[in-house]
């Protein structure tokens, strides 16, 4: 070596060294060490002059050494991956089958060894399609050995590292694949190995130094997150199976779920300001330190965010593993974020999932549960017939197994439908009868709930004191509670009161101290709601183009969020705006949508209220005929109105007959 015969080369490693360095001090040369193991097999390698350079590959990151540039190879993309095959297969070959192309390095996960084994079998095997090879390869329990071509291999080449590393690592690495996300934190690996999580946290990056886990740069410290590459967890799935019974496995799922739902409590506790408007069960927890927990969730809404995909596919194991309670609780404690973000299909999907685990259980309170939280999907959706039936089913639940709580939590919402609908006396006197039992369970924030959706009864009928008497009482109650969202919409109500009142001025004073509030929890339903009250407010005032682009925002908010409610609203605001400038036949067009809007969730107050609106619009362009056919269709909605709110509307209907000769 370097001129030395074999005979010359000294025995010892330090003596070796010496010589080594000693014969390129006057040389200039690029030295390229492979497939390194560690920084002790590298530094007897490097030379002691600045002339000469080293590359070294290692599957570890070797951040020992000082000095060193390190360079991450990354996979490849989509382009390199189908390039790399077609030099390997034949370029004719790959383009006669583009897209099965694109799938097999798919299934390669974008890895240059994969690839070339795969690109290899093809050219070994030319009576195969690219097809063909995918086909194999979709069957993931075959995929390692598919992907083997004389002597090259991918799981042997996984197996060198899996080997290389500690005991503890190699198991945290199987139990990793107990869980069905691609992503997952690192309090996660405390849970799997039911240890401190800073002894966890170690093992975890022992996993990323060897690159057996990677991490995704999405947080760091207690929020760091990683995943596996798509043939390194079918390699580390084969190892659970192999090396994990199926006790173990089961009970490694069951403390991250319950680590899982502890945090999704603490979670909601700190968004809510408690533990509100909440049904919990009896399902174990894997408490975690409190330390930890406050500042894993210190952002309530940015932790549900992170572990979105583990909360809905931790639905879907539980199921999956029999675990009923904890399946319903997590769905159920997921529904801060569903609802905030207005993830409406993880909504009912999740709960669809727990409902049926219920039922198949008879899980009296966990079917309970579910369906009164599908039921608040279904009001979020403005399928206001289906909510009631789920409300019903699920009050009847609760009152059968004793639960007072539960069973006012489904009253209320009742009582919403009810206000909605134009039942007036129903609604408060379910209202009535949910806000007894909160008072007395010490629910606060459930209790402002209940009497800011009194104030809107109180408004129904012009009692200002009334409502501004239940408003106050209900943003005390929210605020020393700490439970910002209710605060911004019992904000909201006020606004609405000083409207009512013809107090424009210190109605905006007001929505926009909500506004700031919905917008610093990240709330885009009732952002648009805040931004509907302000719009009319602005209008009032007759600030037209500020109250158009309230308006407009909230629009936009409204169809994002799928919330048809605020959505009519804005149209017959935007309706009256064009009034406002005279142009009453774009408003016949505002109000004709949200007319429509307002039939399709059976809100016939709304309706009636609407048509006499459409009906003063077309009087204003001359056309009669469509102006009386409006109230008259006005008079036919009363039928199905409460008998006070009926009488009110149909006197309005009847003196604007009157007036107009009718």
């Amino acid at each position: 070596m370097l001129g030395v015969p074999g005979t010359g080369i000294p025995d010892g490693l330090e003596e070796r060294a010496e010589m080594y360095r000693a014969l390129l001090a006057d040389r200039r040369m690029l030295i390229v060490l492979d497939d390194a193991g560690s920084e002790s097999q590298i530094v007897p390698l490097l030379p002691g002059n600045p002339g000469s350079g080293v590359i070294i590959t290692s599957r570890s990151r070797l951040a020992g050494l000082a000095g060193a540039t390190h360079v991450d190879v990354e996979i490849f993309d989509s382009d390199q991956s189908v390039d790399l095959l077609s030099r390997v297969a034949g370029a004719e070959r790959v383009r006669s089958e583009v897209e099965a192309a694109e799938a097999l390095a798919e299934l390669c996960g974008h890895l240059p060894l994969a690839l070339r084994i795969a690109g290899a079998r093809l050219s070994a095997r030319q009576h195969w399609s690219i097809e063909q090879l995918v086909s194999r390869l979709e069957d993931e329990t075959r995929r390692l050995d598919e992907l083997k071509h004389g002597e090259m291999g991918i799981r042997a080449s996984i197996s060198l590292t899996y080997e290389s590393a500690g005991a503890d690592a190699r198991r945290l690495f199987r139990l990793l694949t107990v869980l069905d996300t691609q992503v997952f934190s690192a309090w996660v690996s405390a849970a799997l190995l039911d240890r401190p999580l800073n002894d966890a946290q170690d093992l975890m990056d022992d996993l990323a130094d060897a690159q057996l886990i990677e991490t995704t740069g999405a947080g760091y410290g207690v929020h760091s997150q990683y995943r596996f590459h798509d043939l390194i967890r079918v390699f580390a799935r084969e190892r659970l199976a192999a090396e994990e019974t199926p006790e173990e496995r089961n009970a490694a799922l069951a403390r991250v779920l319950g680590g899982l739902l502890f945090l999704a409590e603490a979670a909601h506790r700190r968004e809510y300001g408690g533990d509100y408007v909440q049904i919990h069960s009896t399902a174990p927890r894997w408490p975690l330190p409190q330390r930890l927990v406050d500042r894993l969730v210190a952002s309530p809404l940015q932790w549900y965010e992170r572990e979105r995909s583990t909360l809905v596919s931790g639905i879907r194991q539980a199921a999956q593993a029999g675990f009923v309670e904890l399946c319903w609780d997590l769905a159920i404690s997921s529904v801060t974020l569903f609802e905030s973000r207005v993830y409406l299909d993880d909504w009912r999907e999740t709960h669809e999932i727990a409902l049926a685990t219920a039922r198949q259980a008879c899980d009296r309170r966990g079917q309970a549960a579910m369906l009164y939280s599908r039921g608040s999907l279904y009001i979020t959706q403005q399928r206001f017939g289906d909510a009631r039936c789920d409300f019903e089913a699920a009050v009847g639940l609760f009152r059968e197994i004793g639960d007072s709580q539960g069973a006012a939590l489904v009253i209320r919402n009742i009582g919403f439908l009810d206000r909605v609908s134009g039942r007036f006396d129903d609604a408060e006197a379910h209202y009535r009868q949910a806000l007894e039992i909160f008072r007395a369970n010490g629910d606060q924030v459930a209790s402002a709930y209940v009497l800011h959706n009194l104030a809107q009864l109180r408004l129904e009928f012009d009692d200002l004191p009334g409502a501004q008497r239940l408003l106050s009482e209900a943003l005390d109650l929210s605020r020393s509670s700490g439970s910002r969202r209710v605060e911004a919409q019992v904000l909201h109500r006020i606004g609405q009161t000083y409207l009512q009142s013809g107090q424009s001025a210190l109605a905006v004073e007001v929505l926009n101290e909500a506004l700031l509030v919905v917008r610093n929890i990240g709330d885009p339903t009732g952002e648009a709601y805040v931004l509907h009250g302000l719009g009319v407010a602005r209008l009032r005032r007759g600030e037209l183009a500020e109250a158009e682009s309230a308006l407009r925002r909230s629009l936009m908010l409204a169809g994002t969020s799928n919330e048809q409610l605020v959505e009519a609203r804005v149209l017959l605001a935007l309706g009256e705006l064009c009034v406002t400038r005279d142009d009453a036949s774009q408003a016949v067009m505002y109000y004709e949508q949200a007319l429509a809007l307002f039939a399709k969730m059976h809100m016939p107050l709304q309706e009636a209220r609407t048509l006499i609106t459409l009906s003063d619009a077309h009087r204003e362009l001359g056309d009669d005929d469509a102006a009386r056919d409006a109230l008259t269709r006005g008079l036919a909605l009363t039928e199905q109105l409460d008998p006070v709110v009926a009488a009110q509307i149909r006197d309005q209907l009847t003196r604007l007959m009157r007036r107009y000769g009718h």
